[in-house]
């Protein structure tokens, strides 16, 4: 026989494993999600894939990590693929030899913008880094690595780069991507246009009147197909992408040129030399009014080639001299009022360097706001005496970040972060990501309020009786009053009423509204006529013939009523969890230690926060 405490030690395993299985079947999203508020910060470690850092692979691992946790990119890479696929091949294969200036194209270059390379080879790696592993994971971006080498026909080296540039290299060949895909659609759709009239002028037999009628309403149907294919691409583009505008103001004319938009995927602020500093401030002193002098203004350059020429006339003497300056001076006048910025072609102006010299106030504006918004904020100090160093202020910023004016604003909400150690020429990058999940492991319509599945309470939820009574004689009679109620209503019954309804009032009614007033009215003096003792569920003696169903069996049903309702209103708070990520070691941390980091922040990743949307 074996000894007791052998036995006792098999009894508590046996339990133990009893124990998890139990949890492991019946809560299987609980271990493996990590939405446990009581698990322990080791098992919700497996909810985060880690990156090998093989070979200084630290800053590609980081770029990798912050670009996994932005949702709004993920599913532009999905939309794209997705749509590329459906279009077929032969959208994307067709390369032209001229593009519209008329310089030759890198065939090969063009067909790969064309086939998505980095956008597929992207989306294939972002969608590793968000799986929901049940252990301890880490991978590699060698498969990354090599789709940019291909892309790039270039190695990428592995001695100490920057972050900041191999993000911009990204970004902007998944720009170039996603345009490169607009124009090859484009072009697509116009050949298919022109193949369109060209059958239509062969078979048409008709004359040349109705030839041109019907050319002319088949060219507007076409147009209108591309506007409206055109507007759908440029509501659903590259998430990314922004634009701002440099606005010129002299402080001599007033004239203000027009300002031409210049895209970004990435904004570059300077972080002053400060001991600290705030975002704000660095958006601040990018944004700002800034005054610059010796600027040669359009207009004051044609000012003053007008004064040349109408003092030339003055002092002209022969009359063909006289004929060609006044024709320069209304070329000139004309060319004031139009347009300063385009001087007369045929009319030779004075050298710039002998035009007035101006103030001018020169400020930026975002033109269009981007659905992420990547911020590096450059750290870099060049002394021409010296080596460049790294500035080491200290930068706040928060979680709800404000862009634009009072009247076009946006809010974004921070996403992730990059962190720097050490020096400007060496160092180790980190990630700060927050936990969410993104497609296409999420799945919208969970929480979705309408559908056969809806989660939302009806506004009159049906009682439930108590199983230990009995219904009598009177509570059916009630019970088929309320079905008819909920027939008219198209909701079900509530609880007791104060009599048996006449035939007046069981008949059914064209107005539901009526009907459930009636209802309700019915419903309330029930209520305010019940006596209720100090314990609830424990009534009072009351008369059985004054009330058609047990008090209990009331009192019971409007308890039940108003937990359930109560429990069916109440909403899971959102987990807010943040990953400090340093290749294939990960570790858990809260917002305030998040927002704690200001020392070593290097880049910011806001998305923007849309109405009806929760951040989880």
């Amino acid at each position: 026989m074996p000894d007791k405490p052998l036995t006792v030690f098999t009894y508590a395993a046996s339990a133990s494993l009893a124990a998890i299985a139990l949890v492991y079947f019946f809560h299987p999203a609980y271990l493996i999600d990590g939405d446990g508020t009581s698990s322990s910060a080791s098992s919700r470690k497996k909810g985060i894939v880690g990156l090998y850092n093989p070979a200084n692979d630290c800053f590609i691992n980081c770029v990798l990590q912050s670009l996994a946790g932005l949702g709004d990119l993920r599913v532009y890479m999905i939309r794209e693929l997705h749509r590329r696929r459906l279009e077929g091949s032969e959208v994307y294969a067709s390369v032209p030899s001229k593009d519209s200036t008329g310089k030759e194209i890198n065939a090969q270059k063009l067909l790969s913008l064309q086939n998505g390379e980095v956008t597929e080879g992207l989306k294939d790696m972002l969608d590793k880094l968000n799986e929901k592993p049940i252990y301890r994971k880490t991978i590699s971006a060698n498969a990354f690595i090599r789709v940019l080498e291909h892309a790039f026909g270039t190695p990428v080296a592995k001695t100490q780069q920057d972050a900041q540039e191999l993000l911009q290299f990204v970004a902007e060949r998944l720009q170039e991507e996603y345009h490169a895909g607009c124009q090859a659609r484009h072009r697509f759709r116009e050949a298919n246009i022109q193949q369109v009239r060209a059958q239509e002028s062969e078979e048409s037999g008709a004359d040349q009147g109705d030839e041109h009628t019907a050319s002319v309403g088949l060219q507007s149907y076409v147009g209108s197909v591309i506007k409206s294919v055109a507007k759908g691409e440029t509501e659903d583009g590259f998430p990314l992408e922004g634009q701002t505008e440099s606005r010129v103001e002299c402080k001599f004319c007033g004239f203000i040129p027009k300002a031409k938009p210049t895209s970004f995927v990435m904004l570059n602020l300077m972080v002053p030399q400060t001991s600290s500093s705030t975002l704000n401030d660095c958006f601040d002193s990018h944004f700002k009014t800034e005054i610059i002098d010796d600027y040669n203004c359009d207009k004051c350059r044609l000012t003053h080639a007008l004064e040349v020429y109408q003092k030339r006339l003055t002092e002209a003497k022969g009359s063909e001299g006289k004929a060609k300056l006044e024709k320069g001076v209304s070329k000139i006048q004309h060319a004031l009022e139009e347009d300063p910025e385009r001087p007369p072609e045929d009319v030779t102006l004075p050298e710039s360097r002998f035009a007035p010299k101006r103030r001018i106030a020169r400020h930026i504006e975002m033109k269009q706001f981007p659905k992420i918004l990547i911020i590096h904020l450059s750290r870099s100090i060049f002394d021409p005496y010296s080596t460049s160093m790294k500035n080491l202020a200290k930068v706040t910023f928060p979680e709800r970040l404000p862009v634009g004016g009072l009247v076009n604003r946006r809010i974004y909400r921070l996403s992730g972060l990059i962190i720097h150690k050490g020096t400007h020429n060496s160092g180790h990058y980190e990630t700060v990501r927050r936990q969410g999940s993104y497609a296409p492991y999420s799945n919208p319509n969970a929480s979705s309020a309408s559908g056969p599945f809806s989660r939302k309470a009806s506004a009159n939820p049906t009682p439930r009786s108590s199983p230990s009574i009995r219904p009598t004689s009177a509570e059916s009679a009630l019970k088929e009053t309320f079905d008819s109620a909920s027939d008219i209503n198209g909701q079900p019954g509530t609880s007791s009423s104060s009599s048996l309804p006449s035939a007046t009032d069981s008949a059914p009614s064209t107005d539901p509204s009526s009907a459930s007033d009636a209802l309700e009215g019915r419903r309330n003096d029930a209520e305010e006529s019940m006596p209720l003792s100090s314990e609830i569920g424990t009534p009072t003696s009351v008369p059985a013939d004054k009330y058609l169903s047990p008090p209990s069996t009331a009192i019971h049903s409007r308890t039940s009523s108003l937990v359930e309702v109560s429990r069916l209103k109440r909403k899971k708070k959102p987990i807010d969890r943040w990953w400090r990520i340093s290749d294939d070691k990960i570790k858990e941390c809260k917002l305030s230690e998040v927002l704690g980091m200001t020392k070593g922040v290097y880049m910011l990743f806001y998305e923007m926060e849309r109405s009806g949307t929760d951040g989880g």
